[in-house]
């Protein structure tokens, strides 16, 4: 029971900031698929977030697409934050097929 414990936790952990995504890359269990999955979901949400925030910074129209982009992001964030509390491996909409950590 603590290991499927630990497997919910970090997962969930995985989304909160870039902190709780490099306590848990750190802490984890090299061998448990499912926190490797969220690491990866979690990490490619991060990345798109973090390109975003960059590109709006141009303004005018292409800050207002940013921030529509934002929004997305933002419900695919809680998208995977539900799923991580299920222990669900299912992938992410439009992000789910990146695959950034093997």
């Amino acid at each position: 029971m603590e290991t499927n414990t630990n497997t919910k936790s970090h997962s969930i952990l995985s989304y909160i900031t870039w902190i709780g995504w490099i306590v848990v890359l750190c802490i984890r269990d090299k061998e448990d698929e499912v926190v490797k999955h969220h690491l990866n979901q979690s990490l490619v949400i991060n990345l798109a977030a973090t390109i975003v925030n960059i590109i709006s910074r141009v303004g005018g129209v292409v800050g207002t697409i940013c921030g529509i982009l934002s929004l997305c992001i933002f419900v695919f964030w809680i998208i995977g934050l539900v799923r991580a509390a299920k222990l669900s491996t299912e992938p992410l909409p439009v992000l789910g097929g990146i695959q950034l950590i093997k």
